[in-house]
C-alpha cells in the first residue's frame, strides 16, 4: 500500500477572512455592508483569528507524531556543536596579567570560554623561516654574497642563499601566511618576539599559539619530538665573530601534539635574561649566517626585536607548515557555564524527567540527590543509556539538545523516591553555527578579576560550530539508524557516520576495509581506514586536506560506534599528481578562448575529489585509474567543440612527468588524482606538465640582502 502524506490545512487569517466574506452573498444576500466597520465583519474576523490558531495547533500533530516515533525508537535529536578557535591576549603591563582558564570572551553576544590559563605579556610573536633564494642576483647582491660567504668561512658555491620570510599580518589571506619549514634551508621554524615595553618575564611562562596549515602525523614519537631554544648574545667560543649560544627552553605544556594540531605551547623563560637578545657579530657581513638567527631586514621590526626562538625536530623529520603563530594565546570554545540549579523533588514514579534551565548541554552534568536513608546529598552517575543499569544503580541520562535529565524506572536504574530533593551542579551549555565568527570578531574579555589594559582578539576564524539537528533531519535518519542501530559495522556505516560527524565539516568519506595506513598494500584483518575530505581548504581548494582537529573529531565520533575488535584509522586522502594536455578544434562561430576555458573547467571538475563533481557526483572514486579516452568523452560535452586533436595524460614519478602506456594512469586503492597541471590549446596537444624546480643543495646558510622595491 502506498504511503500518502496527509493534506493539512495551512490557510492563513487573511485567507479564512476572505473566504468567509465571499460566502456572505450566498447565505445572507440581504447583508450588503462588508466594510470592516460592520459588526458582523468584526465577528467574521474574530472567527478567522480563532480558526487560524486552531489550524496552527492542528498542524503540530505530525511533529508530535514524529517526536513520538523518535522516542519509541530511542533516537535522540543531535545537539548543537560548539565552535572552537584560538585567541591572543594583549596588555601594556610589564609585569603581565594572569588570565585564568574559563575566562569569558565575547564576539558580540556570542560567548566563548578559554580552555587554559595564560599569562599575557606586552609582547607579540612573528613566525619566520629562512626560505631558499635561488633567484638571479644583481651585481650589488652578488658582491654582498661574496663578502658574507667569506665572513662565514665558505665559498660562494658552498653557500645556501636564503631570504628571511615572515608570516604576514593577515592570516586570512588565502595561503598568504603559510610558512613551510620543509622549504627552508635548515628545516627550522623561527619565532621573533617583539615588544615596545620590555616585559619582566624572567623565569615565567610564555605561551605561543600555533595553527598548522595542514595535517601532519609527525611520524614516530622520537621523530616528532620538538626542541625549543632561545638565542643569546653570547658567542659559542667567546669570539665575537662566532655563532651564538642557543639555550634550550623547558616546555611546560604542549597541546599541539608536537606541532601536529592547533593548540598552544607554553615555554618557560630563563631565570637570567642578561644575555637574551638579538645577536650581532663583530663583522656586519656575517650577520644572519651560520647558526645565527635569521637576518631582520624590516626597519619596523628591528627597533622592537626582543629575542629569537626556534623549533626543530632533533630526529631530522621536517616541521609542518604553519598558518599562524602568536603570543599570549589560548584555545576558546563556544560555551557558557550554568550555576547550580534545584531541579525538583522526587515522586518515586518510574521515568522521572526534570528540565535544566539551559538546553544545549555540553559535556557531563553533576546531579546530586538528597537521599533519605543517607541523610546527605549523594552524587549520581551520568550514563549514555539505562539499558545496562541495575535495580539500585544510581544513574541518569541527559538529553543534551533539550536539556532534560531522566532517571530510571526501578528495573533499570533507581528513581528518586518521594520527597528526595534533586539538584544539578555546574554544567556547560552552548554551541551553534553562530559561533563560527570571522577573524577579529572576539574583542571583549571579561575575566573573574577585572584587568585594566587587557585586550583580546581571534586572528583566525572560529570553526566547527553546528546548530542542533532539526526534527525533519532526525526523522530522515530513522531508516539509517534502524539499519545500523548507531553502530559502525559495514563499510557503508563508517562512511555515512563519518560524513555525519557534527561540526567536523566533512564533505566526503570513504572506507578502506582491511587496510592499515602504515601498510596499505597488505591485508590487515580487523583494520578499517576511513578517508575524509573537508568541505573547505583555502590552501588547497582543488585537493583539500583535513586538519588534525577534523580527523580527531571524526575519530572520536566513530570510536564510540565501532566494534571493540575493529582497529580504526581516520586518515587524510593520498593524492597522485597527474597532468593533462588537450588539443582542441573549435566549431565556426565559437570563440577559441571561451571553448578552451570550458574544456579546462570540465576536466578539472571531472577529476575533482570532492562532491558534487567527479564521474558520479561524489568526487573521483578511490583507486580508479585516470584513463585518457574517459577524459576525452567528458571534454566532448562542451558546446562549440568540434573534436579533439589529442589528449595526453602524465603522472609525476618524483623526478619527471611520465606518460604511461595507453594513456592510463593507474592509482593505488587508497589514492585519488590531483590535477596539478592542465594545458588546453588549439592544435596538437603539448607535452603534459612541467617539472617543478628541485630544491637547492644543502649548505651553510649565508644571508643575501633582498633588493627592496622602491616606489
Amino acid at each position: 500500500m502506498a504511503l500518502h502524506s496527509p493534506i493539512l490545512d495551512d490557510r492563513s487569517y487573511a485567507q479564512l477572512r476572505d473566504e468567509l466574506v465571499a460566502r456572505i452573498p450566498v447565505y445572507a444576500p440581504e447583508w450588503t455592508d462588508h466594510h470592516p466597520s460592520d459588526p458582523g465583519i468584526t465577528l467574521v474576523e474574530l472567527f478567522a483569528f480563532l480558526g487560524e490558531n486552531l489550524l496552527f495547533r492542528f498542524n503540530q500533530i505530525p511533529d508530535a507524531t514524529r517526536l513520538a516515533f523518535l522516542r519509541l525508537l530511542d533516537i535522540g535529536v543531535r545537539p548543537a556543536v560548539p565552535a572552537s578557535g584560538t585567541v591572543a591576549f594583549g596588555t601594556t603591563s610589564p609585569g603581565g596579567i594572569l588570565v585564568p582558564g574559563g575566562t569569558r570572551v565575547l564576539a558580540g553576544k556570542v560567548e566563548f570560554r578559554t580552555g587554559t590559563e595564560v599569562t599575557a605579556w606586552p609582547l607579540e610573536a612573528r613566525a619566520a623561516i629562512r626560505a631558499r633564494h635561488d633567484d638571479e642576483l644583481d651585481e650589488d647582491t652578488a658582491e654582498y654574497l661574496a663578502r658574507a660567504s667569506a665572513a662565514a668561512g665558505a665559498s660562494v658555491d658552498e653557500a645556501a642563499r636564503y631570504r628571511t620570510l615572515f608570516g604576514a599580518a593577515d592570516p586570512q589571506r588565502a595561503a598568504g601566511d603559510v610558512l613551510d619549514p620543509s622549504n627552508s634551508i635548515d628545516g627550522r621554524l623561527y619565532v621573533l618576539l617583539t615588544a615596545k615595553i620590555t616585559p619582566a618575564f624572567a623565569g615565567s611562562p610564555v605561551t605561543l599559539g600555533i595553527v598548522p596549515a595542514r595535517f601532519d602525523d609527525g611520524g614516530t614519537d622520537e621523530a616528532a619530538a620538538v626542541q625549543w631554544q632561545i638565542a643569546t648574545t653570547t658567542p659559542v667560543t667567546g669570539d665575537a665573530g662566532a655563532d651564538p649560544v642557543w639555550r634550550p627552553l623547558t616546555v611546560d605544556a604542549d597541546t599541539t601534539g608536537a606541532l601536529t594540531r592547533a593548540g598552544v605551547v607554553t615555554l618557560r623563560m630563563p631565570a637570567d635574561l642578561s644575555d637574551i637578545g638579538v645577536y650581532l657579530p663583530a663583522d656586519p657581513d656575517a650577520t644572519g649566517s651560520g647558526d645565527q638567527p635569521p637576518l631582520i631586514e624590516d626597519d619596523e621590526l628591528i627597533p622592537v626585536a626582543l629575542a629569537w626562538l626556534r623549533a626543530y625536530r632533533p630526529g631530522g623529520a621536517p616541521l609542518p607548515a604553519v598558518e599562524w603563530v602568536g603570543a599570549n594565546a589560548a584555545p576558546v570554545e563556544q560555551a557558557a557555564t550554568a550555576v547550580a540549579e534545584f531541579l525538583g523533588t522526587g515522586t518515586g514514579e518510574p521515568g522521572q524527567e526534570y528540565r535544566l534551565v539551559h538546553p544545549g548541554v555540553l559535556g557531563d552534568v553533576a546531579v546530586d540527590v538528597e537521599e533519605q536513608g543517607a541523610g546527605r546529598w549523594v552524587p549520581w552517575t551520568q550514563a549514555d543509556d539505562l539499558r545496562a543499569a541495575g535495580v539500585d544503580d544510581r544513574v541518569f541520562t541527559v538529553d543534551r539538545e533539550a536539556g532534560v535529565v531522566r532517571f530510571g524506572d526501578g528495573r533499570r536504574g533507581r528513581p528518586p523516591q518521594i520527597g528526595e530533593r534533586i539538584r544539578a551542579g555546574h554544567y556547560r551549555y552552548g554551541g551553534g553555527a553562530a559561533g563560527n565568527v570571522g577573524p577579529g570578531a572576539i574583542t571583549v574579555a571579561r575575566p573573574v578579576v577585572p584587568a585594566a589594559g587587557l585586550t583580546v582578539t581571534n586572528p583566525l576564524p572560529c570553526r566547527g560550530g553546528a546548530d542542533a539537528e532539526s526534527l525533519a533531519a532526525a526523522v530522515d535518519r530513522i531508516p539509517e539508524e534502524f539499519r545500523r542501530h548507531d553502530r559502525a559495522v559495514t563499510a557503508s556505516d563508517f562512511r555515512e557516520l563519518a560524513e555525519q560527524t557534527p561540526g567536523a565539516g566533512v564533505i566526503r568519506a570513504e572506507t578502506l576495509p582491511l587496510v592499515d595506513p602504515r601498510r596499505p598494500d597488505q591485508v590487515t584483518p580487523g583494520a578499517v581506514s576511513v578517508v575524509v575530505w573537508p568541505a573547505a581548504d583555502p590552501a588547497r581548494p582543488a585537493a583539500p586536506l583535513p586538519d588534525r582537529d577534523t580527523l580527531d573529531a571524526v575519530c572520536r565520533w566513530l570510536d564510540e560506534r565501532r566494534l571493540i575488535t575493529t582497529e580504526l584509522y581516520v586518515i587524510p586522502p593520498v593524492y597522485r599528481a597527474v597532468a593533462v594536455s588537450v588539443g582542441i578544434a573549435v566549431k565556426p562561430g565559437y570563440g577559441i578562448e571561451g571553448v578552451r576555458a570550458w574544456v579546462e573547467l570540465v576536466l578539472r571538475q571531472y577529476l575533482s575529489p570532492v562532491p558534487p563533481y567527479g564521474p558520479e557526483g561524489r568526487g573521483w572514486p578511490l583507486g580508479r585509474a585516470v584513463f585518457g579516452p574517459e577524459l576525452e568523452a567528458a571534454a566532448l560535452q562542451v558546446e562549440g567543440l568540434e573534436f579533439l586533436t589529442g589528449l595526453r595524460v602524465a603522472r609525476w614519478t618524483g623526478d619527471a612527468w611520465e606518460e604511461p602506456d595507453r594513456a592510463r594512469v593507474e592509482l593505488a586503492a587508497w589514492e585519488v588524482p590531483e590535477l596539478t597541471a592542465i594545458t588546453v590549446a588549439a592544435g596538437d596537444p603539448a607535452a603534459p606538465g612541467e617539472a617543478p624546480a628541485p630544491p637547492g643543495p644543502p649548505g651553510p646558510p649565508v644571508p643575501v640582502r633582498a633588493p627592496r622595491e622602491v616606489c
